[in-house]
């Protein structure tokens, strides 16, 4: 069984080592060619985010910093987890949480 991954490396050793025979060099591109972006046309434009989308993001941030700001002891008093945080500070912050 070694004997023959021996014969096997013996003659692929020389393939490898050698240049490929039929290749073709490739044209030297310029350095230094200032070109525009590819686009393609029927590409979508980037859109803008919806008044909602920025809302929710404002909300997360917001929540994000209160949960940074948290010591241990409060994290396992408001939530153990930030799902669980991040679910009670949104409908807090949304108004959702008016009792």
């Amino acid at each position: 069984m070694i004997s023959r991954y021996v014969k096997i490396a013996a003659l692929a050793v020389p393939l490898l080592a050698a240049p490929p025979l039929l290749a073709k060099e490739a044209p030297a591109k310029p350095l230094a060619t200032p070109e525009a972006p590819a686009t393609t046309p029927n590409a979508p434009a980037a859109k803008d985010p919806t008044p909602g989308q920025t809302a929710a993001r404002t909300r997360q941030k917001t929540c994000g910093a209160e949960w940074r700001a948290l010591t241990d002891a409060q994290k396992t008093a408001q939530g153990p987890k930030w799902p669980q945080y991040w679910s009670k500070c949104n409908k807090r912050l949304k108004g959702g949480d008016k009792a």
